[in-house]
């Protein structure tokens, strides 16, 4: 919100030399957020004066155009000028060549003279131009920053405005006026107008508050105006769609007045563009009182105005010139030819204001709004109008700002207003509040007095009456944030001051510290970032198709999945299920930006969900949910277990002298994963697998030893990293933490060092070519029994000597005791168990 200061000084007492900053700083106090300050003459410097053309001579050119040499009086006659300077001439008169065509001699114009810089930075000096020396500018309202009209200049009689010759034109035209922006939160709606920010700044520095809707006197209506009719009453969200509309009526209004230069200065501070006399009227009361306002033209209605809910298939066409198809829960304004507006949002084409209107309907109304909210986000229109709306006006305000917008009417577009006037619905019941007198000082931890509790929400605008242990406080119709005893706690803290409430550093609630869950997720989420990979945080948000293809192992299998009502994205309309999509996209920009060499790791939440998703109906707002309405949204949630997901490509080491670095392969990914298993103490079962997003051949699925699969690893499929735009070869991850988690011992004990020598026997076993190495391996495993320390296999051999349709696996075997040196025939007889064991299962033949 931009604050003019001009217009803030009527109503609060800023004093006359305080700049935004100095408005700004007070406003803080009171828990307002400065954002930016907004000074015309920042960036344009005079001299800028009022000049009256003496002659005007036009002279056709060679280019087709026809330009104007024009003699300019700029200080009153009979004095002389006492500027100095390049171009300046002395005797007052200066000679400008002018290339528009709205003004003829006599008229009293804007000159820029040399030395002046506009906004653009763009200096004005004397300077040689169509035969002619030309020491100045004739400026139009966009060269003076003032608006859009760049063809024509500004001609001050049109204005309005008479002004003595060599006067300051910006004094005139309010450039010397400065606005203070202000950030509003959601819960101060009050202060997107200058009657709110003038009623804070009176807070924060004790002095007095003008109300501006208290100085406009509301005419006695002589009877009903325009006839409403409110239908929503019931509302869709717990209140009426429209509660209270206000309508007046002014008659012969004159649109092609110009706007008055105060107004139209006022609202370019304030961020709104000027466009016509009657629109400005309608944004400046706005601006004014917080009360947005929509104006009909009169003869352009079609009966009775009727506010109600839109029927299905209906369309409008919006001020924008956009045609929307409406929904069943907006709000619309209607007339007998269908909606003419959507409630509080914006107004149809249809019965907008024009050049030609010369009876105007004014509309003030109160919307409730949840209502107002959603239909701005349902059709992507914001507006100053809804912005308000959404979040609260006051109630009360509706029929003085009608009368301010009749008024200025009446006074600037020459109208004459009707003497009824329409005021339909039934005003909120303020609600009153119970603030027990100790509340606030153990909610904030300051012992406030009486005076202070009573006295700040007394200036605050609430009705304060003691009862029995404390107060009974109604809130005022401008705060409807005002519901609870909260509230009114924290604006009791804010007025009398946050710099009173001590710093003290809270004691520390005692607690048995993190979880078991919480312990195990950190050690994990370390150790890969010890080992040397980088965590990433991704949108949990993916698309359909890569869904299909990392949700589920199987090429066409179905794959359930929550679809996003609102995504940010039409293309990414779903919940993941699985974090790969994430990280592979990562990926894919950072090695589009040069970094060849990625090993990233993500953490993060998948949603399953299973045969019932969401409820049928949502509970009302403003109450505590039943256990059985808080059992049912729970069950409707989806499955939210967390993955552990790792993409690894390029290399894992940088090149240097004497030191080939070595490329990521499938093993990477394994051992990744392993080291995940191996800090909860859960020993990974790797088996060979297959999945559609994996290479064929190059998968592994990893097990617990209960035989539940919770992962894969290996190397991605070459067509989808194709797709992504990814080197070959890239690798990754994905497991399950919350069922390591769930496996691994409360307790995880390093395995004693034996002091002991191991001894080391090899074995290479013939097996069919289709059988795993690892099941082979689990098998030596198991038939080795307790002596056997690790088994790995180092080598895989096919092809002369082994047979069509066989392999050779060759297996590195370390035995060591506990207790005590083996001997060869005990490390020999463990290794016979072994090899008899696969020999049982496989038929494999020792080479």
């Amino acid at each position: 919100m931009r604050i003019p200061l001009s217009w803030l000084r009527e109503y609060a007492q800023v004093p006359a030399d305080a700049t935004a900053e100095d408005v700004m700083a007070e406003l803080v106090k009171v828990g307002l957020e400065e954002e930016d300050v907004h000074r015309p003459s920042d960036t344009l410097t005079g001299p800028v004066v009022v000049g009256q053309v003496l002659s005007l001579v036009k002279e056709p050119q060679s280019n087709g155009k026809t330009i104007n040499w024009c003699q300019v009086r700029v200080v009153p006659e009979g004095q002389e000028q006492t500027l100095t300077g390049k171009g300046i001439d002395p005797s007052g008169v200066q000679g400008i060549v002018c290339g528009a065509h709205n003004f003829v001699e006599g008229d009293k114009v804007v000159v820029t003279l040399p030395g002046a810089v506009l906004p653009g930075n763009f200096a004005i000096s004397a300077r040689k131009t169509y035969g002619h020396l030309s020491a100045g500018m004739i400026a139009s309202a966009r060269e003076l920053g003032l608006g859009d009209d760049h063809d024509g200049i500004i001609v001050l009689s049109e204005l309005g405005l008479d002004p003595e010759v060599g006067s300051d034109a910006m004094a005139l035209l309010g450039l010397y006026d400065e606005a203070a922006e202000i950030n509003v939160t959601p819960d101060r709606s009050y202060c997107f107008s200058i009657r709110g920010v003038a009623r804070e700044y009176a807070h924060a520095t004790g002095t007095v508050f003008t109300d501006p809707a208290a100085g406009v006197v509301v005419a006695e209506p002589t009877g009903p105006g325009y006839g409403v009719r409110l239908e929503d009453t019931a509302g869709i969200y717990g209140k009426p769609g429209c509660d209270r509309f206000v309508a007046r009526t002014v008659r012969g209004v004159d649109p092609s007045r110009p706007t008055p230069p105060w107004m139209a200065q006022r609202l370019r501070l304030a961020g709104i563009r000027s466009i016509s006399l009657v629109v400005d009227i309608s944004n400046y009361v706005m601006l004014e009182l917080g009360q947005p306002l929509h104006f009909y033209d009169l003869d352009k209605l079609q009966g009775e105005i009727v506010v109600r809910r839109a029927a299905a298939g209906e369309k409008l066409t919006t001020l924008d010139g956009r045609e929307r198809a409406l929904d069943p829960e907006d709000l619309l304004i209607t007339d007998a030819s269908g909606p003419i507006g959507i409630a509080g949002v914006m107004g149809g084409a249809a019965t907008e204001v024009s050049d030609t209107t010369k009876d105007v309907l004014i509309e003030a109304a109160h919307f409730e709004e949840v209502s107002i909210a959603r239909s701005r986000r349902r059709h992507r229109l914001p507006s100053e109008a809804s912005k308000r709306f959404e979040r609260g006006v006051d109630w009360e305000i509706a029929d003085e700002a009608a009368q301010r917008a009749v008024d200025l009417l009446v006074e600037l577009a020459g109208g004459t207003a009707d003497t009824t006037a329409t005021d339909v619905g039934t005003r909120p019941e303020p609600k009153a509040i119970e603030l027990p007198a100790g509340y606030p000082a153990t909610r904030i931890g300051i012992d406030f007095t009486a005076e202070q509790i009573e006295g700040t929400l007394t200036e605050l605008g609430a009705a304060v009456e003691a009862v029995d242990g404390g107060y009974l406080v109604t809130a005022p119709s401008w705060r409807p944030d005002l519901e609870t005893r909260e509230d009114l706690t924290e604006e009791i803290a804010r007025l009398v001051g946050y710099d009173q409430i001590p710093a003290t550093l809270p004691v520390a609630p005692p607690g048995r510290g993190l979880s078991r869950a919480q312990v195990q997720r950190r050690r994990v989420l370390q150790a890969l970032a010890d080992a040397g990979l980088v965590e990433v945080l991704s949108y949990p948000f993916v698309s359909a198709a890569q869904n299909n293809t990392f949700g589920t192992a199987e090429a066409g299998a179905e794959v359930r999945a929550v679809k996003l009502a609102n995504p940010i994205s039409h293309e990414f309309g779903f919940l993941r299920t699985s974090v790969l999509p994430g990280l592979l996209e990562t990926a894919r920009r950072n090695h589009g930006r040069g970094f060849r060499d990625l090993a990233l790791y993500e953490a993060g939440l998948v949603f399953l969900p299973g045969e019932t998703l969401g409820t049928a109906t949502i509970p009302p707002l403003g109450a505590k949910p039943s256990e059985e309405v808080l059992e049912e949204l729970y069950n409707g949630l989806p499955d939210q277990p967390l993955r552990l997901g790792a993409v690894l490509t390029g290399h894992d080491s940088p090149a240097a002298p004497a030191h080939t670095p070595r490329p990521y392969d499938w093993a990477d990914a394994l051992d990744t994963a392993r080291l995940a298993g191996d800090v909860l103490g859960v020993e990974l079962v790797v088996s060979q697998g297959s999945h559609q997003a994996f290479h064929p051949g190059r998968t592994a699925v990893l097990s617990l030893r209960s035989g539940r699969a919770v992962g894969y690893a290996g190397e991605l499929h070459p067509k989808l990293l194709a797709e992504l735009d990814l080197p070959a070869r890239t690798v990754a991850m994905e497991i399950d933490v919350d069922a390591l988690c769930a496996a691994a011992p409360d307790v995880v004990v390093a395995k004693p060092i034996s002091t002991f020598p191991v001894t080391t026997q090899d074995v290479a076993l013939v097996v069919d070519a289709d059988i795993a190495a690892a099941d082979v391996l689990e098998a030596l495993r198991e038939g080795a029994g307790e002596l056997l320390e690790d088994v790995a296999l180092f080598d895989v051999y096919a092809g002369p000597g082994i047979g069509e349709g066989r392999k050779s696996l060759a297996f590195g075997l370390r035995f060591r005791a506990s207790d005590r040196t083996l001997t060869a025939d005990e490390a020999s007889e463990a290794r016979a168990g072994a090899v008899a064991l696969a020999a049982e299962r496989f038929g494999a033949v020792q080479r």
